[in-house]
């Protein structure tokens, strides 16, 4: 990626409050909304990535974050955590910042509540 496209969107993540702070590192992401989890009949579906969907492996889709970022997903309601893979592009319904694959919804245990709140972290930049 070019500086001056990572500069531009760096900013523009700042100037949204997508981005908690702007010191340059992608590891700074940080963003709250909802959560959702992929349905069963996205199994063996490519994704955007190019991969295969999986339910049984911790995979996440985001609007915005380069495939292969590992990002760390709290539910705030119970403290539990999860770590995942954006393979995916979405999710594509307002209000809504990360769709989960079921094992990763389940480890947070939203798999009930359809939509739940969650806080997103990024623990490790895509490899380049």
């Amino acid at each position: 990626m070019s500086s001056i496209f990572r500069l531009t969107l760096l900013s523009l993540l700042a100037a949204s409050g997508l981005l908690s702070s702007c010191g340059g590192s992608k590891s700074a992401f940080t963003q709250s909304g909802g959560a959702s989890y992929y349905a069963d009949k996205f199994n063996g579906r490519k994704t955007a990535s190019g991969t295969t969907y999986r339910p049984n492996k911790l995979t996440a889709a985001h609007n915005t974050l380069p495939f292969g970022t590992v990002v760390k997903v709290t539910n705030p309601r119970n403290k539990r955590t999860v770590k995942v893979t954006v393979t995916d592009r979405g999710p594509h319904a307002k209000g809504r910042v990360i769709d989960l694959s079921r094992k990763a919804a389940r480890k947070i245990d939203i798999v009930d509540a359809g939509v739940a709140p969650v806080q997103l972290k990024v623990v490790r930049a895509a490899k380049r």
